[in-house]
């Protein structure tokens, strides 16, 4: 299984998508507070459907809060900074995806903690500024699904 870790995500359905894909992959959700909402709110419910009871989120006060319960979990941060392509690394199960806020991506200190090959991006046009969280996520996922043959997937 992987891991997605939403750093203080800001936006309630883009959550409640990502919280869907993770019950029909099996990766563990990770959410850094704060958070932009609740997690009752009716629009992370409605994205999510009823697949919250099908998720494993766990959530956690701040970022040293995550990395101190975690620290087998070797990071890749998803950033447009990055030089790397996302299917450029050999990702192993039980590695993990950063994700960043919505409005304003990972901080530039969290980026700096992490080498190089550990940072990765999604191909997009040269103007472009991002996808959306929950579509990126869907895409470096699967990429990572698919290097491990989906296992466990049908």
């Amino acid at each position: 299984m992987f891991h997605i870790v939403l750093y203080e995500p800001e936006i309630p359905p883009n959550t409640g998508n990502i919280m869907r894909l993770c019950a029909n992959t099996g990766a563990h959700l990770h959410l850094i507070h704060p958070l932009g909402f609740s997690l009752q709110e009716k629009a992370l419910r409605r994205a999510g459907l009823d697949y919250r009871e099908w998720a494993s989120v766990r959530q956690y006060a701040d970022y040293a809060d995550f990395t101190q319960k975690n620290p087998d979990i070797r990071l890749f941060a998803c950033t447009t900074k990055a030089a790397r392509f996302h299917t450029r690394p050999s990702y192993r199960r039980g590695e993990g995806f950063l994700f960043g806020p919505e409005t304003r991506g990972l901080p530039e200190s969290l980026l700096e903690s992490l080498p190089e090959e550990q940072k990765i991006r999604i191909p997009m046009q040269p103007h472009s500024r991002s996808l959306n969280l929950s579509n990126a996520v869907a895409v470096v996922l699967y990429e990572a699904l698919r290097q491990s043959d989906f296992e466990g997937l049908g």
